[in-house]
């Protein structure tokens, strides 16, 4: 074949111009179809996945705790099986979904069925109510603050409104339908927030308001316990308070309400006061009951023996249960005819069961008053009998005061031995001189008195009074001695002539010239020589005069004896005071001191000495007052 024939053949074959151009321009326009046709399905696609809306699916498949939802355009994405609840969904299931984004490593759109819920659910809400508006709900949780409740969208109800008075725990409230009252709406926030409380109250004012309209004092009225104090307790007649006070509960004695009441509690009381203006009402328990005081003095009559139980002790006295709804005070001076008690727990504790006498009635003031002691013969009654002026009796010394020692004659017996009553020479500043607490001593009853319970005692009756023969006539006018200075005051100086017993040097007999300090002469604890110039055994003094000064102690500079003769004053006069003091005032130590002071300031010669006048330990009359006594007497005697 030649060439020119083979060229023939393809050119046969090829298209001509024409037709590739035609054929070209079909082509480019079938492509610009396709691109339109994809462009407008991406625009559309990305138009309806626009994220933070809802749109409609189909459940294609469940796998394991996961949904796939294919939302279009064969799309799909995932939600959690648990967003469902308790129904799960089916195959084929239509649902709308809040679209949240794009899962960019799996390709798998990101879907939420609850929040898709809760935005429709609170679309319905605002639509169909407001603030102010009842709503129905189920509690679902608790949770900080309060409950979550379910009214079709979860709303919040505080705590502090869920009852009227704050609750407990408020998880007793979860799985319960409730209704409440929307108080708040927060659409920015898509908040809403409920109240039991606003509910509550205003059912509770419309029962208040029908209560009162037919209250009146006297009714029986079933309540409700709503709350319990130390006082009593709040009942609820149905919309309205009232006070049931702890001492209108029970006739008898209870200590807390809680021992006959509790929350809850549903109980009839009596209206015992009522107040319209102030809306206050006193209830009571016991006035449903008779008083146990109505017919008292019928029952208890003074001079009755009775048993009852110690229910209670106080400092003053104890209370004691004589029946129910009755009590009696023994106070603490009934409880004992001798012991002195401090407090009635020394001598009973609740519980105990004790003798009691009737004392007293007053069925007015509902008190009884009871007494121990007469249960049992009162000793101070045949106390004269037993121990008349005159018995020596043995005893032992039980406390020491500042005048005197107590001595237990016999149980719950006591007698006071005064200072004043222990020695006839000695001058005794405090009892511990001359006994001991725990001593067994002997002494001798000088005074009884039964109506103030008090004996009075002495131990320097039990001998003679040396006063009276011996130191007359031992100690006799113009007789020389010697002594030694034992005290100086500042009108004169005490010699000790013998153990116990004391002459006075005034000061006019120190020297024959005028003095003005006695210790320009002598000094406590010089050795004197005196003369007896006076002998007064009534009241017991004896005077002496200076003839010279024996033994000196040496003496101080001028200043220091100055200071000395300051401070030995000071504390004669001291000495002084408390020996009047615990003679209460008595004539002796009255004479002494006047007859010291208004002696001659002149030296008499010494042919004719004026007697200046000494004493021993003054005696007391026996009617001074006896301060600081255990007993708060007043005489030198004892308290039993």
């Amino acid at each position: 074949m030649t060439s020119r024939t083979s060229r023939q053949i393809v050119k046969n074959y090829l298209p001509n111009e024409d037709e590739i151009d035609k054929q070209l321009a079909e082509i480019l326009e079938q492509d610009e179809s396709k691109e339109a046709l994809a462009q407008e399905t991406a625009e559309g696609a990305t138009q309806s996945f626009r994220p933070d809306t809802i749109v409609k699916g189909t459940v294609v498949a469940i796998r394991n705790d996961e949904v796939l939802v294919d939302v279009k355009y064969k799309c799909e994405g995932v939600v959690s099986l648990d967003e469902w609840g308790d129904t799960p969904p089916q195959i084929g299931e239509e649902v709308e979904v809040y679209l949240e984004g794009m899962d960019d490593v799996e390709g798998m759109l990101e879907l939420s069925k609850r929040k898709a819920d809760r935005i429709r659910g609170w679309e319905r809400i605002i639509s169909t109510h407001k603030e102010g508006d009842v709503v129905k709900g189920k509690v679902i949780r608790k949770i900080k603050g309060g409950l979550l409740v379910d009214i079709g969208i979860p709303v919040f109800l505080p705590a502090s409104q869920i009852e009227i008075r704050r609750a407990g725990d408020v998880s007793q409230y979860i799985g319960n339908e409730i209704q409440a009252r929307i108080i708040k709406i927060d659409e920015s926030r898509m908040n809403i927030v409920i109240s039991r409380r606003k509910l509550l109250e205003e059912s509770r004012e419309k029962k208040k308001r029908e209560i009162l309209s037919g209250l009146e004092e006297g009714q029986i009225r079933r309540g409700v316990v709503k709350n319990i104090a130390e006082f009593g307790a709040f009942v609820d007649l149905g919309g309205i308070d009232g006070l049931l006070h702890i001492t209108d509960m029970a006739w008898s004695r209870i200590s807390h309400p809680s021992e006959m009441l509790n929350l809850d509690e549903t109980i009839e009381v009596k209206v015992l006061k009522f107040d319209r203006e102030t809306e206050r009402i006193a209830l009571g328990l016991k006035q449903k009951l008779p008083a146990p005081w109505a017919d008292i003095e019928t029952r208890y009559q003074p001079g009755m023996r009775i048993q009852g139980e110690v229910v209670n002790v106080m400092s003053y006295g104890a209370f004691i249960k004589l029946e129910e709804g009755i009590e009696g005070l023994v106070h603490v001076s009934e409880m004992s005819w001798t012991r002195r008690i401090n407090h009635p727990n020394e001598i009973v504790s609740i519980g105990d069961v004790v003798d009691v006498v009737v004392l007293n009635v007053n069925a007015q003031k509902q008190e009884i008053s009871l007494g121990m002691k007469q249960v049992e013969e009162n000793p101070w009654e045949t106390v004269r009998e037993k121990y008349p002026v005159g018995t020596i009796i043995r005893g032992q010394v039980r406390n020491l005061t500042n005048y005197g020692a107590f001595v237990e004659i016999e149980e719950g017996i006591d007698g006071l031995l005064h200072v004043s009553d222990m020695s006839w020479t000695r001058k005794i500043n405090h009892p511990n001189e001359m006994v001991k607490k725990g001593d067994e001593i002997e002494a001798i009853v000088l005074e009884v008195d039964q109506e103030k319970k008090r004996i009075a005692l002495g131990t320097k009756q039990l001998t003679e009074n040396p006063w009276d023969y011996e130191i007359p006539n031992r100690y006799l006018v113009g007789a020389d001695l010697e002594g030694k200075v034992t005290k100086i005051t500042n009108f004169g100086v005490f010699v000790e002539l013998e153990e116990d017993l004391e002459g006075l040097l005034h000061i006019s007999e120190l020297s024959e010239t005028k003095i003005d300090n006695p210790e320009e002469v002598v000094s406590v604890g010089d050795r004197v020589k005196v003369k007896v110039i006076k002998v007064n055994p009534d009241e017991r003094k004896i005077g002496l005069t200076l003839l010279e000064v024996l033994e000196s102690q040496p003496k101080e500079g001028a200043e220091g004896e100055s200071g000395e003769a300051s401070s030995t004053e000071a504390a004669d006069a001291a000495d002084i005071a408390s020996l009047v003091e615990a003679t209460g005032g008595s004539k002796a130590a009255s004479a002494m001191e006047t007859d010291a002071q208004e002696a001659p300031e002149k030296k008499k010669d010494e042919e004719s000495p004026a007697a200046s006048e000494g004493a021993a330990t003054p005696e007391p009359t026996g009617d001074e007052p006896q301060a600081g006594d255990e007993s708060s007497s007043e005489e030198k005697t004892s308290d039993g």
